[in-house]
């Protein structure tokens, strides 16, 4: 199957083209939405014919109901790629919302954000990349600095196992005992979100529902530093911020911005899992 099995990745950034990359070594796979200076000489055959599985960005459809493709010369619309869709093809995107499903109706599509394996392996480039932004934005070292993580999933998690290789005084604010069990597993203090401390040089939250509003935020120093790792809506309430002089920078799609090669190999992987999955059911 694999052999023959035809592969299409559109748009997006360069971790679609890192995915198509990674495809190429099991899979007959083309790209569209590049523009020649992103490719190697003959690396992949443009879009011609139709495909099993066609393959969309993070997100798959910009506010004009086009798909992105920020590093091609324009946008894709979505009746272009219908011409390539063969029957039974799955399309594979990221944050996929109810105007996509509408877009292709009547086919299969996967969102491989929702996949566990991806999650996981996620959790470490947006770790990574949120300490970057860190190191980059404060004027004093993270060893011996006040951190504050909120939630202690999978990114919190390996937030505070990142933090403490730099010396950072790291808590984990938690909203039952489960979180606080995870934090000492993690060997990092834990308090309680209904009851901030607000002593802190630094703030990561990962929790994707308001957690700092205005009130809070106010009891905050300025020289705090405030990065949301969370999806929309996020954790923070950025207009009071900037009205407060707070900085709070909202770092979305960090694996795709900080390591898109590692990023879109792992968009691969699970789309090659999900494919050996069907294959495996109709065996």
């Amino acid at each position: 199957m694999k052999n023959r099995l035809r592969i299409l990745t559109v748009g997006g950034d360069m971790r679609q083209l890192y995915c198509a990359r990674r495809l190429a070594r099991e899979c007959d796979t083309s790209v569209t939405g590049f523009d020649k200076e992103y490719l190697t000489a003959s690396e992949f055959s443009d879009a011609e014919g139709r495909y099993d599985c066609i393959i969309l960005p993070v997100p798959p459809l910009n506010d004009d109901g086009n798909i992105p493709a920020p590093c091609g010369s324009g946008d894709i619309s979505p009746d272009e790629i219908k011409k390539h869709l063969a029957e039974g093809a799955v399309i594979f995107a990221g944050h996929v919302g109810e105007k996509l499903r509408e877009t292709f109706s009547g086919t299969e599509i996967v969102d491989y954000l929702e996949r566990e394996e991806l999650s996981l392996k996620n959790a470490i480039p947006t770790a990574e990349g949120a300490v970057q932004i860190a190191l980059e934005e404060l004027p004093v070292t993270l060893s011996g600095l006040s951190v504050l993580i909120v939630g202690m999933g999978r990114i919190g998690t390996a937030l505070s196992t990142i933090l403490k290789g730099f010396g950072a005084d790291v808590t984990a604010a938690v909203r039952n005992e489960k979180g606080a069990a995870k934090a000492r597993l993690a060997g990092i203090k834990s308090v309680y979100t209904d009851n901030l401390p607000t002593d802190y040089g630094l703030v990561f939250n990962t929790a994707p529902e308001l957690v700092f509003n205005r009130e809070l935020l106010g009891k905050f120093s300025d020289s705090t530093l405030f990065i949301d790792l969370a999806s929309k809506p996020g954790g923070i309430d950025f207009e009071s911020a900037s009205e407060l002089g707070i900085r709070a920078i909202w770092a979305l799609g960090l694996p795709g911005k900080t390591a898109p090669v590692t990023a879109g190999e792992i968009i691969a992987e699970t789309v090659m899992a999900v494919l050996d999955e069907r294959r495996m059911a109709d065996e």
